[in-house]
């Protein structure tokens, strides 16, 4: 079945593999950028901005899913506004579904966050508590709105396509993934429609 997608950070490298994958299987996809970019795989592009609450709830509107493949700031800027986009998203989304592009840090082992464990690299700290706290953020949602939250393994990297993962819920299911598998993993969960209101895990 053919659907509408929208994608907010189509040009990441994320998000661009989204893009590329949707489209692929014959969706209807645009891309939500807020430079302006144009994905490389193609599709409907718009400048814009997830915290726009305007523009998010018009673009939820004529989505049946939305994807946020947008994520905390690296280049120094505030965090916690990916905070406040995804809310908006949230919030503005209608009878969509939402589908959140996660981080790993929040993964479980033994029942203790990667995050938390000795040895996680600092540099990557701050960032994942953002991506863990988006996730409580999501949890503690009503059953109205219908979420689902992708989490990557500890790598994930431009690669090679293989259409062959492993599926996981709470805790690492492997080291790595390719981006491009995590499109895949993303796409099919969208086409399937198997995890609502939770999140879950993918791996090579």
């Amino acid at each position: 079945m053919t659907m509408r997608i929208a994608v907010y950070g189509a040009t990441g490298m994320i998000g661009g593999r989204v893009v590329a994958e949707a489209l692929s299987r014959g969706h209807e996809v645009t891309g939500i950028t807020r430079t302006g970019g144009q994905s490389p795989a193609g599709g409907q592009e718009i400048q814009g901005d997830a915290g726009d609450p305007g523009l998010a709830k018009r673009i939820a509107a004529e989505s049946d899913v939305v994807v946020s493949a947008i994520g905390p700031s690296r280049t120094g800027g505030d965090r916690r506004e990916y905070l406040a986009r995804l809310r908006n998203l949230a919030e503005t989304l209608g009878d969509a579904r939402l589908l959140v592009v996660g981080g790993a840090g929040s993964l479980l082992v033994d029942g203790t966050r990667l995050l938390d464990l000795p040895g996680f690299p600092e540099i990557y700290r701050d960032e994942a508590l953002i991506g863990a706290e988006a996730l409580d953020y999501l949890r503690g949602l009503g059953e109205g709105i219908d979420w689902t939250y992708l989490s990557p393994p500890p790598v994930i990297q431009p690669g090679e396509r293989t259409g062959v993962y492993i599926i996981g819920d709470d805790s690492p299911v492997g080291e790595s993934i390719s981006a491009e598998d995590y499109a895949v993993a993303l796409l099919d969960e969208i086409d399937r429609s198997a995890h609502h209101r939770c999140r879950f895990t993918v791996a090579n």
